[in-house]
């Protein structure tokens, strides 16, 4: 896209400059103007044709989930104050601080500039603004209550933040151990087995088994590190390519949710996750029937999204709500009387709701209690790893000291 360098006077009175894209000079003309800067000289950057597109690449930072809150908050501050659409996006486009947000938003503007509503410019940038985001605005667009939906876009995902951030907490600690265990593994195979190999081997005597496992391994991960190493590799690149064939992700998807100690805890954040956004789609105003697909989509499980999708099928041929909730075996009963009383008094948004909260609760005291279940499981693998080391390097050791002994 063409860049412009543009001299205006602001409605104070004050001179300002600076640079814009636009598709031409008129349509920059046009971005001034809704920015309330009345043009004086516009004139196009040698050189600046798709300056922007340049500029990103691979290692360009992707548009993380703290910026979607930070811009659904701006916007609804900017649409609720009455300020025009334009010269919303335009203002957010000049402070954003992520490159590929500030492009999207450019070419949101260019968008609108042909007339183009604002929840179809997003649908063009589905990277950044998924179906269900671009959804809501739509609806908001066509109720005229634009504000409140990016009031509700931004509850939702400050609350979809909220839950990572405790998650990311929770695993923390598991994963630096998990890492510790591995950095142990390897030095003591690399540097200290190898020690204790060259003592034995002076010696001459017949080593117990555990001894003789740890020599080999030992012996294996220095000198056939390789076969380790495309093994790993192999695994890796294994099971990556199987989960993301359909079988591969739908398996994965299930057996996630029966996990020890953290399947529940998965579980129940993606059914809060489904609560959560399928009432904002209802308060929203979508139908039925379309809620339930976006939201099948924004669960990220493959598994739940089949039970979600046959739920939306039901409904589909005639079904009531409260009789495919029981039916998916999703829900428990509690969850499952809130929505049958939501259906009769016509309040399902209000309850799902109610319900998100729930499970949220529920995730917060499991993520809370996490790292309690996870340790005495940690504990056990490091001292197995002592015992083995201790029945492999210090029963020969006492054996020798004894045979010297006794001569």
């Amino acid at each position: 896209m063409p860049r412009f360098s543009y001299t205006g006077r602001e409605p104070n009175g004050e001179m300002k400059s600076g640079m814009l894209d636009a598709l031409d000079a008129n349509a920059a003309a046009k971005m001034l103007l809704a920015r309330s800067i009345t043009p004086i000289s516009i004139d196009a950057v040698a050189g600046g044709s798709a300056q922007s597109e340049v500029k990103v690449n691979f290692l360009t930072p992707k548009v993380s989930l703290d910026e979607l809150v930070i811009l659904s908050r701006q916007m609804y501050s900017l649409t609720h104050a009455g300020i025009p659409i334009l010269r919303a996006v335009s203002s957010l486009a000049e402070s954003s601080s992520s490159l590929r947000l500030k492009i999207a938003l450019t070419d949101i503007i260019s968008l609108l500039e042909r007339g183009r509503t604002l929840s179809s410019a997003m649908h063009q940038h589905s990277e950044i603004f998924d179906r269900l985001y671009v959804s809501v605005v739509h609806v908001g667009e066509n109720t005229g209550r634009l504000d409140e939906a990016f009031l509700q876009l931004a509850g939702y995902l400050e609350r979809e933040q909220e839950t990572r951030r405790q998650i990311k907490a929770a695993t923390r600690y598991p994963i630096f151990v998990v890492f510790a265990l591995v950095a142990a593994l390897v030095i003591m195979n690399i540097f200290v087995i190898p020690k204790f190999a060259d003592m034995f081997n002076k010696f001459g005597a017949e080593l117990p088994v555990m001894t003789r496992f740890l020599l080999g391994m030992s012996d294996f991960f220095i000198n056939q590190w390789y076969i380790l190493i495309g093994a790993l590799i192999a695994i890796v690149l294994g099971v990556r390519n199987y989960l993301q064939t359909p079988d591969g992700n739908l398996t994965w998807s299930r057996k996630k949710l029966k996990l020890p100690i953290i399947g529940k805890v998965v579980e129940r954040s993606l059914l809060a996750r489904f609560c959560r956004s399928f009432s904002m789609m209802l308060q929203a105003g979508l139908p039925l029937t379309t809620a339930l697909n976006l939201v099948a989509e924004a669960v990220g499980n493959r598994f739940m999204e089949t039970k979600i999708i046959d739920m939306r099928q039901s409904i589909e041929r005639g079904e009531n709500l409260s009789r495919v909730t029981q039916a998916s075996g999703l829900f428990t009963p509690m969850v499952l009387q809130m929505v049958n009383v939501g259906e009769e008094t016509g309040r399902v948004d209000e309850l799902l709701a109610e319900v998100a909260d729930f499970y949220e609760r529920e995730v917060d005291y499991d993520l809370n209690s996490l790292t309690a279940k996870i340790e005495p499981v940690l504990i056990g693998i490091v001292a197995g790893m002592v015992l083995v080391l201790a029945l492999g390097i210090f029963t020969p050791m006492w054996d020798m000291m004894s045979a010297i002994k006794g001569q």
